[in-house]
């Protein structure tokens, strides 16, 4: 693979970090700043929500500049809400700039994946968007332990400063190792508006929050379930966590190599596994050594769906695919907290813990079927001929 992936990799990995790193971090957070933890916890949803309203925001800004431009441009909004982050006085200074960083997130995958796949030949473009994604997963398995052991030690401001200066390094990568030959030159807002009048862009859109948002009814949830259903430890939650998280690489890497082969076959074939192993996991809850291994072969499952849900938006969108690639990074979010909002639904309903894995897999079941349907559209419709 070209070196120019190893800089959005790094890059990949610095966001991921500062997304998810707060979650080990809330109680501190929660207490230095004389807030509730749930107040604590809407940092979160914060940042989550600022990927999704932010990234067509700053896919408009940027519509105009050179792709190597936007992304060093992102990744300079990244250092500075990092920093923003490490030096705020209270809650809403630290909320605000959690929004600013999230900013940088959902733009920066989208064109980032636009130039993954510009790099190679055809035949290996989702490969190299799920390279750069494997910078994301990593950051679930290296770069959030690291952070939080890093906030708890020496104070949680000082895990963003860590951050900050990876994304200073990110950027040093960007400016150094991306080339500007994958660029033909900025096509302006109006004809990256323009794609979004094609159906097949907002069928990939949804496919995108019913295929991942699935993960994550049970993904919000996985915490107290391993606890109260499977038994585990607060410790052993942690390195459950851990083993979660190299499925997803593994299953990033698997999602890649299988959509350069066959796209849409094989995102309704990764489908089926996820629905398979949602249900199968409501049962395999109940026992701590069967739950382990069902966690690691859903994070498999997982993941093999980002590489192909990203690849079918460039790939319905080629005239003009920045926006909305970038608004499918928005779309993964939207997924994440639609499958948080519908979990806690369920539970809200006094239903037990071990129905959430039903409800992801009637969730990637609806994915699969509008799938299936976007396949047929696809097709070449089939006119008799005379004889």
């Amino acid at each position: 693979m070209p070196i120019p992936l190893l800089a959005l990799a790094i890059s990949a990995f610095a966001i991921g970090t500062t997304e998810f790193v707060i979650m080990g971090l809330l109680p501190q957070v929660a207490q230095d700043l004389a807030v509730s933890l749930p107040s604590a916890g809407l940092l979160v949803s914060g940042y989550a929500l600022g990927v999704a309203v932010g990234a067509p925001l700053l896919a408009v800004v940027t519509s105009k500049m050179p792709r190597k431009v936007a992304l060093q441009l992102l990744m300079v909004v990244f250092i500075v809400g990092n920093v923003l982050c490490a030096v705020a006085g209270n809650y809403t200074l630290l909320m605000m700039a959690r929004v600013v960083t999230s900013f940088a997130h959902g733009s920066f995958f989208g064109i980032g994946a636009v130039v993954a796949a510009s790099l190679v030949p055809q035949e290996k473009r989702a490969s190299a968007i799920a390279l750069m994604f494997t910078g994301l997963t990593l950051a679930n398995v290296l770069g959030v332990p690291f952070g939080t052991f890093i906030g708890q030690e020496f104070g949680w401001r000082m895990a963003f400063w860590i951050v900050a200066g990876l994304g200073v390094l990110s950027l040093g990568g960007v400016a150094a190792l991306v080339p500007n030959r994958h660029d033909s030159g900025p096509t302006g807002l109006g004809h990256e508006v323009r794609v979004l009048k094609e159906p097949q862009v907002w069928l990939a859109l949804a496919m995108t929050v019913l295929g991942f948002g699935g993960v994550f009814v049970v993904f919000t949830y996985i915490a107290p379930i391993l606890e109260q259903v499977s038994g585990f430890t607060p410790r052993g939650v942690t390195l459950i966590l851990v083993i979660f998280g190299v499925g997803l690489t593994v299953g990033n890497t698997i999602g890649g190599k299988l959509a350069d082969r066959a796209l849409m076959p094989s995102l309704m074939g990764i489908l089926v596994a996820l629905a398979v192993v949602m249900a199968i996991f409501a049962k395999t809850s109940h026992s701590q050594i069967a739950a382990a291994v069902t966690v690691f072969v859903w994070g498999i499952a997982a993941f093999a769906t980002v590489p192909p849900l990203q690849m079918r938006v460039v790939e319905k969108a080629t005239a003009a695919p920045n926006l909305a690639s970038t608004l499918n990074i928005g779309a993964f979010n939207v997924g994440n907290a639609g499958g948080a909002w519908l979990g806690g639904l369920v539970i809200g309903h006094g239903y037990a813990l071990d129905m959430l894995p039903w409800v992801a897999a009637a969730v990637a079941v609806v994915a699969l079927l509008l799938t299936w349907f976007a396949a047929r559209l696809d097709a070449p419709s089939i006119v008799p001929q005379r004889i």
